[in-house]
């Protein structure tokens, strides 16, 4: 037996009929190279070797934005969420379900590896959001998952890939935040892994120094990084649903760089964490201070 293939004979019992939720998204997913936008789907066959049932959640905002540039629309953001009237929803639908979201599927299905795609319109309900009430337009926040169509999904070995788009109050399209999207996925599945791929190492110290990775963070620590403004903008939705999904019961909640090769399985091998684990409360095991 080869040492891959005895991986994968250990593997299998250990990770067989765990789901694994991915949130697919960062500049490499933005990128103009094709292999470099392959990367993650590349590595999805593996997951299922190794027995994993993994659900993806893409985003896909830089293409948005250019999408509405060619347009003749203005991109405006409060808070670091898109402001989202009825021409930029039109705009965000077609981007996430109708071009990203079969890109995704047929990148994947090319590597020999079945996959589903969904407009999120489909698999989510939302309400509206407004924070501090601010009227952001057609933005929600997701409240429900159709676990049946995921799960059938599941069964008929297809990976599902999911656009973060919503049903909202009054039957309305709703543009959803991706990774918000991705934690209720995995939260509704009860799946064992959500992990985050972006274009960072992980949870940083310092947002100017990669080598300030912090392997694992818990709450009290994401508290003090906010208030510090270490997490601000686009990143308080992040760490906010990771947080939420650790704290509903999912095992493994990772942030992880996308544009390091084999990271997606690497994350889910190693022993050690790759990136950031996210838990809830800290462990006797968590000497991983904020500063030194």
């Amino acid at each position: 037996m080869s040492p891959l293939e005895e991986f994968f004979a250990q593997s299998l019992p250990r990770l067989k009929g765990q789901i694994a939720v991915i949130k697919y998204g960062g500049s490499f997913m933005d990128s103009s190279d094709p292999k470099v936008r392959e990367r993650v789907a590349q590595q999805i066959p593996f997951l299922r070797m190794m027995g994993l049932s993994p659900v993806v959640v893409h985003g896909g905002g830089k293409a948005i934005t250019r999408a509405m540039e060619r347009a003749g629309l203005k991109a405006n953001f409060v808070q670091g969420m898109r402001v989202t009237d009825e021409p930029t929803m039109k705009v965000v639908e077609q981007t996430l379900s109708h071009e990203i979201n079969p890109e995704i599927v047929a990148m994947m299905s090319q590597q020999g590896h079945p996959a589903r795609g969904f407009s999120g319109t489909e698999i989510f309900r939302c309400r509206k959001l407004s924070p501090d009430g601010i009227d952001l337009g057609f933005v929600g926040d997701v409240t429900d998952v159709d676990t049946h169509l995921l799960r059938r999904t599941i069964a008929q070995a297809q990976v599902p890939v999911i656009s973060p788009t919503a049903i909202g109050p009054a039957g309305k399209l709703y543009n959803c935040n991706a990774d918000v999207a991705a934690a209720h996925t995995a939260i509704a599945l009860h799946a064992s892994w959500l992990i985050f791929m972006s274009d960072v190492p992980g949870l940083l110290r310092d947002p100017n120094s990669p080598e300030s990775v912090l392997p694992v963070a818990h709450a009290a620590q994401i508290e003090e990084l906010k208030k510090s403004g270490v997490i601000d903008k686009g990143m308080i939705p992040k760490v906010d649903s990771a947080l939420a999904a650790s704290r509903a019961g999912v095992e493994k909640v990772l942030f992880i760089d996308g544009r390091q090769a084999g990271s997606l399985i690497l994350s889910i091998a190693a022993s050690e964490p790759i990136g950031t684990r996210v838990v809830s409360e800290a462990s006797p095991s968590d000497f991983y201070p904020l500063t030194g």
